[in-house]
Parts: structure tokens; sequence; C-alpha cells
């Protein structure tokens, strides 16, 4: 049983502060907002009680907080800072978000008062965005109601909604999104002075004359206000930014700040520097950056940043005399200093006539943005002359647009354009009343996040220009006048893009929509808009088998606080079909795997027009990749990381499939590193995960298998021999004798003998082994980088974070062992009262410990000639200790749930990482970042999630339309950060070629009416194909090597299957698929397509 103590006197010393991070630096911060509501006078949603702390007067209590994943390193002048109290922020709703901006930017978003103004599509996608961000208030601007026509592209309408203020209709279901934004409305004209309420305005649809007006006022506001121009016509946008004369982005691209640990400085003019190999350098000529830890040349140490140049994968040279300094000793990290950026913003009056660069998106479209920035001034006098967009179908309205066009290009003198592409405006006339759902989220996604950075200094602003056009969407047959006639329908707005044709295809589609999460509820809304499955036959399937957690609500926004527990694929369905009643849905709770082939079997995949994936891990998308490929059907691939978002569109026969190529491996620390040579907090926290599951879930899981069965679990045992079963048992004995828990003081006392084992113990075990000045064999410095030196950790109560680390453990050993928690185990005073009765025996170094220190290691266990003879004693004991047991004891075994933060699952991993941390003289991290590392986090965003959708579906009209080629398709990557869009054709799939044949890895060649082993091997041989080897999944059927297998010659292949690989082949399958190899006349190896034998 575990030692006690008899008590002692001792004092606590109590800390004032909840949070250690709200000992901040305070700043004065020069653009601030009233903790009243926005000033307008009319319908102002109702918040909740906690919005009064989100939102309050912020002049007093702002800063910067360290260890956020995401790196706000520097102070924001110019704009809102949030409460100092990080408790203020909702970690549990908005942990995936933080991860990205960090609390910082959080804050600064918590006191933005935004304006929309134009509540068409466009307006509703970005207002959905910043309301799921979570800033302070939403204005929602529009003087005109609901037409039947918005409903092609806004989800918050519905046909109850025709006829009413846009503004107004939409209050509602935003509000629903966040309670702790406040939404508010303005139906009347905007005047500039109304702008000054706000930290950043978005106008969506107004004229150029207006939009010159606000500008100039919000560029010559003090401080400025960020001004935002966005327009979807059609197929084509475009946004214009103004951040004011002089606005500071504090964090370009939101990455962590580079570092690398250093080998060797030189005593030189300029010195070199060079870094352990462990990973390359991502330092870039011209870095500034610091240094710190160093030994011997302790100049660098004094925190001014230094510029580097000639950087290379593992050195640089530093511009900088070092021969003076004392010499390089050892250790030492080096650290990139983030620069603030200063942009100098103009204004859109004076910036449409000199542009500038414009960001390009498509690198075969480079000749399009000038061309663009004169459409779409060429529409506004369009307008403005006519009082009308121009008609789809009409050749009039398009010829007049041309012409204007052709107008405002002469008036740029030596600018002009030598060519204006009347083709491509043709188009744009046609299109250019429609708002597309696509486009709105593509560009809603984009300005949602200008928004933020206009708002936080987080991430480069668009500067200024940004024209985008998909006219490859466009169906490839030409459409006459009455293609595009209005059915007065929903649908009209995209009928008037893509003709009624296609509007059929789409709404007949059977469509599978694999994943109903942040991406799975963007397609969902995005496909019910365009009308996708919504007519007989058409049908969308969509699955999932996870449930609604609070972090979803975020991002996943068909999902409300009211649907936690609930089923994401029937919540997301339901949602789906309130946007669109006619949407023909069906929701299933299946995983899609080859354990679900009997759901998702054979005519259930032959039957699909398209797949669209919204996964979130490469198993499950390359699954589906091999289904899709087998069966021949599209597949629309996306994916996103934080800011960063991906497609690719996978077409049969046109294109590679999405397991054609794949990402490197993600590199994995050696386990010698992460058990006893750690070197910075990663390491840390993959060790606290994996002692967490060790001691709380797998060890108690293993005493229940040996309870359950003891004479089982011992014959297994014995039969494994090793010394991962000599382990188990000792780990297993441990729990039930040595220390076995059958009080809570019993549990503080196992949680502070851990403590001492594992921060004092073994590191002095550890430095006994390898002193300070050990040597390897070839005679170096045992203790060189990237290997730290450890100092044993001295417990003591007055110290928060041991006694933390003592509460958490103690709290979740007696949850294993099913023992009350006292109401006192969560006063700091009576646990330290408690703590201080445990006896801890002085350690003593052993000699001969064998420590592992080969990286290539796998394991730590040890393997011994004796192991069978200890696994017995140990089996003897388990009997024995089994007996004093009380009858149908278990133990309770802990999953770990990162999402909890009232289940110290967290801070049990927090503490053991920052302790060994503190062992290492590694900096530590608060529990958030602590979550995000261990737990694994995916950083995610709504805005990168809607574009990612956005651009998807553009590809989807290509997809039902049918006959295009390869170079109207478009993969992308984007960085909403940068920001960067770069976009390409997908690359085609690989050919094979033998006689006058040729293949992809599309073709599937099929064999009918049950053919023998020889009449296979005959069909392949006309063909000049000899094959000597066919299997059925990991069986071999046949090989010409081996004589016996020519005795199968004359038997059926299916019967083959059935008798050599055991295979039960279910009533609903007609066909099993062989793999063989073959060679030509000539023995060089052919690869060909997978063959289907059809038996029935």
């Amino acid at each position: 049983m575990l030692p006690r103590k008899r008590p002692v006197e001792g004092e606590v010393v109590e800390d004032d502060t909840s949070d250690r991070e709200s000992l901040l630096k305070k700043h004065r911060i020069g653009s601030l907002i009233s903790s009243s509501a926005t000033k307008t006078t009319t319908t102002t949603a109702t918040a909740t009680e906690n919005d009064g702390n989100k939102s309050g007067d912020m002049s007093s209590n702002g800063g910067s907080i360290s260890n956020s994943i995401s790196s706000d390193h520097s102070v924001v002048r110019d704009i809102p800072l949030g409460d100092g109290n990080p408790q203020d922020i909702d970690e549990d709703l908005h942990s995936r978000q933080l991860a990205v901006y960090g609390r910082e930017t959080m804050r600064r978003l918590f006191a933005s008062n935004i304006l929309v103004s134009g509540m068409q599509g466009l307006g509703a996608e970005i207002a959905k965005n910043l309301v799921l961000a979570g800033v302070k208030s939403v204005t929602l601007h529009d003087e005109e109601t609901v037409e039947l026509w918005d409903l092609s592209s806004n989800f918050i309408f519905s046909e109850h909604d025709v006829g009413k203020n846009r503004a107004l209709a939409s209050v509602q279901k935003l509000q629903e999104l966040n309670n702790a934004v406040v939404i508010s409305t303005l139906t009347t004209k905007l005047t500039k002075e109304q702008l000054s309420d706000f930290q950043a305005v978005v106008f969506t649809d107004t004229n150029q004359e207006k939009a010159f007006e606000f500008n100039d006022y919000c560029h010559n506001h003090q401080p400025s206000i960020a001004f935002i121009k966005a327009e979807v016509r059609g197929l084509f946008g475009s946004v214009f930014c103004d951040f004011g004369p002089e606005f500071t982005v504090f964090d370009v691209d939101g990455e962590e700040p580079h570092t690398g640990i250093i080998a060797s400085i030189s005593n030189d003019n300029p010195a070199i520097v060079s870094c352990v190999d462990d990973e390359r350098l991502e330092f870039q000529d011209g870095d500034l950056v610091v240094f710190s830890e160093i030994r011997g040349m302790t100049e660098l140490n004094d925190g001014k940043p230094r510029k580097i140049k000639n950087a290379r994968p593992y050195s640089f040279t530093l511009d900088e005399d070092t021969s003076s300094f004392g010499a390089y000793e050892r250790g030492g990290i080096v650290t990139q200093v983030k620069q603030p950026k200063v942009l100098n913003f103009k204004p859109l009056r004076e910036a449409i006539k000199d542009p500038g660069d414009f960001l390009l998106s498509d690198f075969s479209k480079f000749d399009r943005p000038p061309l663009l920035h004169l459409a779409f001034q060429a529409l506004d006098k369009f307008i403005s002359e006519l009082g009308r967009f121009p008609v789809a179908g009409s050749e009039d309205d398009a010829q007049k647009l041309i012409s204007i066009v052709g107008e405002v290009n002469e008036g740029l003198g030596d600018g002009k354009l030598d060519g204006i592409n009347p083709k491509l405006l043709r188009y744009f006339a046609f299109g250019a009343r429609a708002v597309l759902n696509p486009m709105a989220a593509m560009f809603g996604g984009i300005v949602g996040q200008e928004v933020v950075k206009a708002c936080s200094g987080k991430f480069h602003p668009l500067f200024q220009f940004f024209y985008f056009d998909s006219v490859e969407s466009l169906p490839i047959e030409p459409l006459e006048a009455g293609d595009f006639r209005p059915l007065n329908c929903r649908y009209d707005a995209q009928i008037s893009v893509f003709g009624s044709k296609l509007q059929k295809k789409l709404e007949d589609a059977l469509v599978f929509v694999v994943g109903s999460g942040a991406l799975g509820c963007e397609f969902l809304k995005n496909l019910a808009l365009m009308g996708v499955s919504c007519n007989s036959p058409g049908k969308l399937t969509v699955t999932d088998d996870d449930v609604i957690e609070k972090s979803n609500l975020s991002r996943q926004f068909l999902f409300r606080d009211w649907n936690i527990g609930q089923a994401k694929s029937t919540v997301a369905a339901s949602a789906a079909t309130a946007i669109n009643p006619q949407l023909r849905i069906e929701a299933l709770q299946n995983r899609v795997g080859p354990e679900t082939e009997n759901v998702f079997h054979d005519s259930f995949w032959e039957n699909l027009n398209v797949v669209v994936n919204a996964l979130d891990n490469v198993n499950a998308r390359l699954y589906v990749d091999q289904r899709c490929l087998y069966f021949q059907k599209p597949l629309l691939e996306s994916g996103t990381l934080g800011a960063k978002c991906n497609t690719q569109m996978v077409i049969p026969h046109l294109t590679e499939n999405y397991g054609a190529s794949r990402d490197p491996p993600e590199k994995q620390a050696p386990m010698c590193t992460v058990h006893s040579f750690p070197h910075n907090i990663d390491h840390c926290l993959t060790w606290a995960r994996s002692e967490f599951e060790g001691l709380l879930e797998k060890t108690p899981a293993e005493v229940n298998a040996f309870l359950s069965n003891p004479s089982e679990y011992a014959s297994a045992m014995r039969n494994a021999g090793d010394a991962q079963a000599r382990d188990n048992l000792e780990r297993v004995l441990e729990c039930l004798d040595r220390e076995r828990c059958e009080t809570f003081q019993d549990c503080i006392t196992w949680a502070r003998l851990k403590f001492e084992d594992y921060f004092a113990n073994r590191v002095k075990q550890l430095t006994y082994t390898f002193p300070e000045d050990a040597a390897t064999s070839t005679g170096a410095p045992f203790w060189s980088a990237p290997k730290r030196f450890p100092n044993p950790l001295q417990f003591s109560t007055a110290d928060l974070s041991h006694l933390n680390f003592i509460k958490a453990g103690s709290i979740l050993r007696a949850e294993t062992f099913g023992i009350p928690i006292p109401d006192w185990a969560k006063n700091p005073r009576k646990l330290a009262d408690a703590v201080d009765k445990v006896i801890v025996t002085e350690f003593q170094p052993k000699k001969d410990v064998k420590i592992v220190t080969d990286e290539k290691a796998t394991s730590l266990s040890t393997a011994s000639i004796d192991d069978a003879a200890v696994i017995n004693e140990l089996v003897m004991q388990l009997e024995q200790c089994r007996t004093t047991l009380q009858p149908g004891f278990r133990m309770k075994p802990i999953q770990f749930e990162k999402d909890d933060d009232t289940n110290y699952h967290m801070d049990m991993i927090a503490g053991l990482a920052n302790m060994r941390a503190r062992n290492y003289s590694i900096p530590e991290v608060d529990k958030l970042k602590a979550k995000f590392i261990a737990g694994r986090i995916i950083p995610a965003i709504a805005t990168s999630t809607a574009m990612a959708t956005g651009l998807v579906c553009l590809e989807l009209y290509k997809v039902l339309a049918g006959g295009h080629k390869v170079e109207d398709y478009r993969n992308t990557f984007a960085n909403l950060a940068l920001p960067l869009f770069s976009m390409a054709e997908p690359v085609p799939p690989k050919v094979v070629k033998h006689r006058d044949m040729s293949w992809t890895v599309w073709d599937r060649w099929i064999v009918k009416d049950n053919p023998t082993l020889r009449e296979l091997l005959k069909w392949l041989s006309d063909k000049g194909l000899n094959a000597y080897s066919i299997s059925y999944g990991s069986c071999l059927l046949y090989n010409s090597m081996f004589p016996r297998h020519r005795e199968r010659m004359d038997k059926k292949v299916v019967d083959l299957a059935r008798d050599v690989a055991k295979v039960e082949l279910p009533s609903y399958r007609h066909h099993l698929d062989v793999v063989v190899a073959c060679e030509d006349d000539e023995d060089n190896d052919i690869d060909i397509p997978q063959i289907s034998i059809y038996f029935r």
C-alpha cells in the first residue's frame, strides 16, 4: 500500500489571480470604441449576458498574450483591443479559431463593430463568417426588399420573406449563429457620418460615386475606418480594400517564428552560425533573429535583433563581428523576430485610376484583371445611365457594355489595353445581375478574412484590388437567348447565367456528400441553394458517424447549441432542407469504409453522378478515392488548415486520382528523444499524452482484462513470453498492489510520488548515468545540441503549478478507482496540507542502469533471457493479489477528451508537460496551447472553409454539365493569410501503352461469362500479355512458378477465390476483382488495369 505521513504544519501561498496570463503589460490604444450598442435607430437583436464582458470599454486592459499557438507578438495601435481577462473567450466554442488567431486577435475581434451593406448572397455570406468569428457587433444595411431572385444565393431567406426588407429578414437566423454578437439593422439611406461607429465597413452593392464618398470619409477619418468594396456579378467577382493611409500589419503570415538549435558559432567578421541537422532552417536573407541560452559566446544573449544573410538549410552568416566575443562552447537557440509592416493604402478615387499590381489567382489569365478592372467600371456606368442591369441573353445590352468598356479604355491614354476580349465581356454582361451562391461563398470567405485583418492587424491585407472569374464553369455548348429566360422560380438568377438545361441537370443529380462537419455544412448549404438534387430522380445522400460538439459551433454553421450531442448528418440535412424545402436528401450515420460496403454497395456507387468529399482525415479520403476510381465517378476533394485551403478535382479519364500523389509522412521524434532527451515543448507534450494514456487508460484496461478472465490472461502472457508481456504484468501488479488506492489520500500520495519519480528521481538517474561532462564513444560531448542537460525539480506546495499537478493527478486517479472526490480536494490550502502528509523517501541513483540513446530504437523495453521465469513469478503474485480485492472490483479507464475543460485531462497533460519542460529549461505553455498540441487540434476558421466549398461548387457546374476538357478544370491552393490564390489545371493521369492499346488508372477490364483460369489466361494472351501471377486480395490464386497451380486451370476463377481465399461473396455482389501481373513477349513487366470477373 502507499505510505502515509503525519500531518505537518505548512503554509500555502495563495495566488490572487485566477490566471497567470492576466498579468499583462497594459497598452494605450488609439482606436477605442464605446461599450454602448452601435448607434443605429432601428432593430437591435438581444445579446446574451456574457456580451457585456466581451464588449465593454477596452481602454484600460489590453495587451499581448504569450504562448498562444498563433503568434501575436506586437502591440497594436489604432485597433480596438478586448478586455484583458483571457477567460472572456469561450475556449470550448472557439478553440479551433484560437489555434489560428491567438487570444490577442480574438480580443480585438470581440471589440470590433462592423457594417455590412447589401444583404444579397454576398452580404449574407460575409455577415455569417463575421458572426461565427465573434466580432462585437454586425450592423446589416439594406434599403431593398427580398425578391424570389435572391433565393439563388442567400441561405437566410425563404419564400416567406419575399417582400420584407432584406436586413430585417436576416437578423434572426444570423443571431442564432452566435448570441454573443450584437446584430443591428439599418434600413434607410446611409450617410457617411454613420460610418464613424464602425472599425470596418463592407459594401457589396453600391455604385461607384457613393463608394468614392464613403471611402474618402473612411480614409480621412481619425483613426481610419477600414473600407472594403466587394461585388459578385455572375461568374465574375471583385474586391477592393483600403485600410487607411498607414496601416500596420503585425503578423504578415500567422506562422510561428522559425527557430534553430545552434551547433557552432565562429569568431569571425562576419560570423558563421551552424545549426544541428535535426530540421532545416526556414530563415531568409534579411531576417532578424535573436539568440538565447548560448554558453561561451554570451554576448549574443542580449536579446538584440541581428540581421542574417547567406541563409542555408543548416547555416547562415550573422551580419556582425564576433572576433572579440567569447569562444562558443555549446547550446543556444536562434529565433526569428517577426517584423511589423506598414502599408500605405490609397482611396478608391485614386486607386481606380492607378491600380498598381493586381493580385493574381490564375497565371493562365494574367491579362484578365486589367480588363475586369474596366468591366466593373463600365457596368457601373451602364447601370447609372439605364437604371438597370444588362439583361441576360440580350446582345444589345452586351454590345452597349462592350462599347462603354471601349470608351473607358480609350480614356486611359498611354495606359490603355491593346484588346478588350468582347467574348469575355459578353459573358460578363449576361450574368451581371446574378449573385451565384458558389461565388458568394468564395468571396464571402475572402472578404470576411479581410475584415478580420482590418480589425486585428493579423495577416497581410489584400492590397488593393482582386479580380476573379470562372467562365470555364459555363456549359460548353452555345446557349440561345431563350435559355436564360426566367421561370419565376428560386433558381432564376442561376438560370440567367447557365441556362435552364444545366439547371435541370443540377436538380436531377445523384450526389454523395461524405462528411457533414465544417466543409459538409457549407457544401449542403451551397447545394441546396444551387438546386442540386431538388427534383426527382435527384437525390443527395450525406453520411457522417460523428455527433455535434460545442467546439463545432464556431464554423459548422448549420448546427446550434441545442443540437449538441445529436447526429451531425441528421441535423445538417434538416437545416439544408429548411434552406430549400425541395431538397431531396437522405442522412446516414455510417462511416464510409470496407466495413460498410453492404450499405454503400455496388449499385449505390454505380448510380451516382458525383461524389463530394468533406472529410478530415487522409485514410478516409483514400478509401473514397479508390471507390470513385473503381466506379469511375467524379470526386471533388477539398481540405482546410487554418487560413489555408486546397481543392482537387478528380475527373474520370481526365485527371490523376487523389491517391496518385501524397504528402511525405510527418516526421516523428525518436523515442529516446521523447523519453529522455526532449528539446522542445512538442516532445514534452508527446511524452505527457503517452504517460496520461498509459497511467489512466491502458493500465486500468489491462487490469480489467486480467480481472475479467485471470486464467486466459495469464495464459496469453505466458504464451507471449516477451518483454512487452512482462511490462504489462508489472504495471498491472503495481496498480493492484503497491500503488492500489482505497482513499482519496492514497490518490494524493500516488500523485505526489509520481511527481517525485518523473521530475526528480528519473532526472537524477539520467544525470548520474550521463553527467554534464560525459562524452560519447568518439570523444564528443554527450550533452551537445540538440540535447539539453536537465535539472531535477524540488517539490513545493507554495508552487501552484506543482499543486495543480497533484490536484489533477489525484482526482483522475480517484476516478479510475471509483473513489469519491471530496470538496476540499479543490481547495489549495487543504490540498497542500494533505500533500505534506506524504512520505517521500530519498532517491539513490543506481549504477549500470540502461537508458536508451539509440534514435532508431522503437521500444524502451529490453528483452531478458529469464523473461519467462519472471512472467511466471508475476502471474503468481497477481493471483495472490486478486484474492485481496473486493468481489467484482473493476477499474474505470479514462479516455482522453480534450474538449471538456472540467474533466482535468488537459490539466494533467499540461502539468506533466510543463514540469518536464522545466526540467530541461524548455519554455512552458499554457493549457490552451497544450490542448492544441497534445489534442492534435487542427486549426480551423469559417472563412477558408467557405472559400474552399465555393471553389468546389464552381467545379461542380462543369462536372454536371459534362463535356469539359481537363484544361477547363481548376485545382486550387489558397492562403487567406498572405493572401495567395494559386489555381492550375489538374494533372492528367499517367498513360500506359501496349501494342495498339493504351490505358490509365481509370480503366478497368471486364471479363464476363464466369471464365475459368485457363480462359482468363487465354483472354490476356490474345492481347499479347503473358500472366504469371493472379491474386485476389492478399491471396495468390495462380503463379506460373508453382507446378501444382496448373491443376487449377479448368476451375472457375470465382471458385478458386472461394476455395483458396475462403471468400464469401454476398448475393448483391456480381463480380470479383483480381490483380494480374503480366509480361509482354520481351519479358517486360506491363502494369495492367484491375480485372473484374463477372460470374453472375
